[in-house]
C-alpha cells in the first residue's frame, strides 16, 4: 500500500506547483461551463445503460444548454436539456423541445433516467454489481 500511496503523491500531486502562482484574474470567465463538454460526459458515463444515447447535433448547443437524445432499452426516446438546473426531459422524441412540456429537473442523469426506464435501473445494478464482484476477487 505504501509504495501506491507514493506512485500516487508522485503521478497527481507534483504538478500543483505549476498552478501555485494563479490569480483570480487568470480564472476569469472559466465558471462558465462548456455545456457540449459537460453533455459529452454525461452521454459517456450511462451510455452502457441504454439503446443510444448522443448529444444533438441538429439542436444548438449554447454555454448555457445542450441537447441530449436517448433511447432507453424499453425503446422510448427521449430529448433532453442538459442546464445548470440539471437535466430534464424536453420532448418524446430525438432532436426536438415541445414548449408545453413542464418536466421536472433532475439533479444527475442517473436520478433521472432512473425515472423513466426500470431497465435502466437493472443495467446499472448490474454494472455495479460485476465491479463490486471485480473489486473482491483484486483483494484476494
Amino acid at each position: 500500500m505504501d509504495g501506491d500511496a507514493h506512485m500516487l503523491n508522485g503521478s497527481m500531486f507534483h504538478n500543483f506547483s505549476e498552478f501555485e502562482d494563479w490569480e483570480e484574474s487568470d480564472l476569469e470567465g472559466s465558471d462558465v461551463k462548456d455545456m457540449k463538454v459537460e453533455a459529452e460526459a454525461v452521454v459517456n458515463d450511462v451510455n452502457f445503460a441504454v439503446n443510444h444515447m448522443a448529444v444533438s447535433k441538429m439542436l444548438p448547443i449554447r454555454e448555457d444548454v445542450a441537447y441530449i437524445n436517448v433511447e432507453t432499452k424499453e425503446r422510448n426516446r427521449y430529448c433532453l436539456e442538459l442546464t445548470e438546473a440539471g437535466l430534464r426531459v424536453v420532448a418524446y422524441g430525438f432532436d426536438q423541445v415541445d414548449e408545453s412540456l413542464s418536466m421536472q429537473y433532475h439533479e444527475t442523469i442517473y436520478s433521472l433516467l432512473d425515472s423513466l426506464s426500470p431497465a435502466y435501473r437493472d443495467a446499472f445494478g448490474n454494472a455495479l454489481l460485476q465491479r463490486l464482484e471485480a473489486l473482491k476477487k483484486l483483494q484476494q
